[in-house]
């Protein structure tokens, strides 16, 4: 028995053609945050994001292709992927293939509905922690704020299939963490979506380096979980403007 053929961009529901238009403008624009945060260094790391579920069509995620430099990123060559990691042809000349961790990715989202955005860094700060197998402890109110505790270690695991994604889901899944640091690697975050996830990779490498320099005069307290369990909920609960009905 033969497997159907994947399906073809252009072959899809007008609407969920428009959704993977915007889904594609969102990631590429989100990938300049990246370097710009000093979170990645040449051709290394990758956002990706859901396109929202179509009634009529397949589960899809939008991820950068391998190897291209971020200056060259836009909003043509995103590469769009069936929750199964394949590609779909988009119906043009170009044939660009998906970010190495596109297997992770796939995996995720596979096994953990409610994520509709990763990122993956070799931030310096965060990947030093990950080279030690280290959790970095929730010191720290911004640690507690966004990542509810320590930021866990996952286990290592090579790049080429999905046993990244596999140590992300082992990790994450009933974690309250956006962030883990798979072992020998580097920091994945995870989030409601595409800038969700990057906000949690700034955030990570951000309170990797504090933590860091704190450390070089002496071993910093770790908060009490009392007060990491309060200021969680306060922030994800009570912080920011509440948006409008």
């Amino acid at each position: 028995m033969t497997s159907a053929p994947d399906p073809v961009l252009t072959d899809l529901p007008q609407d969920l053609q428009e959704a993977v238009a915007q889904t594609r403008r969102t990631v590429a624009e989100l990938h300049a945050e990246l370097p710009r945060n000093g979170l990645v260094a040449w051709t290394a790391g990758n956002v990706s994001q859901r396109v929202p579920a179509h009634q009529d069509g397949p589960e899809l995620f939008v991820i950068k292709p391998s190897g291209v430099s971020y200056d060259d990123l836009t909003a043509e060559n995103m590469v769009v992927c069936t929750l199964d990691g394949a590609k779909i042809d988009d119906g043009t000349a170009d044939d660009l293939k998906p970010s190495s961790d596109t297997a992770a990715h796939a995996y995720v989202y596979r096994h953990m509905p409610e994520v509709g955005g990763m990122v993956h860094t070799h931030s310096p700060y965060a990947t030093a922690w990950a080279a030690r197998h280290e959790p970095i402890p929730c010191v720290l109110t911004m640690i507690a704020d966004e990542f509810g505790g320590d930021i866990p270690v996952g286990p290592f695991a090579l790049i080429g299939d999905d046993s990244i994604g596999q140590g992300i889901v082992e990790t994450l899944q009933n974690h309250r963490s956006k962030a883990v640091l798979m072992a020998g690697h580097g920091p994945f975050t995870i989030g409601k979506d595409a800038k969700a996830a990057v906000k949690a990779a700034v955030l990570c490498e951000e309170t990797a380096m504090t933590v860091h320099v704190a450390r070089q005069h002496g071993e910093p307290e770790r908060l009490s979980q009392e007060d990491i369990d309060k200021l969680f909920a306060r922030y994800q609960n009570v912080y920011g403007q509440k948006k409008s009905a």
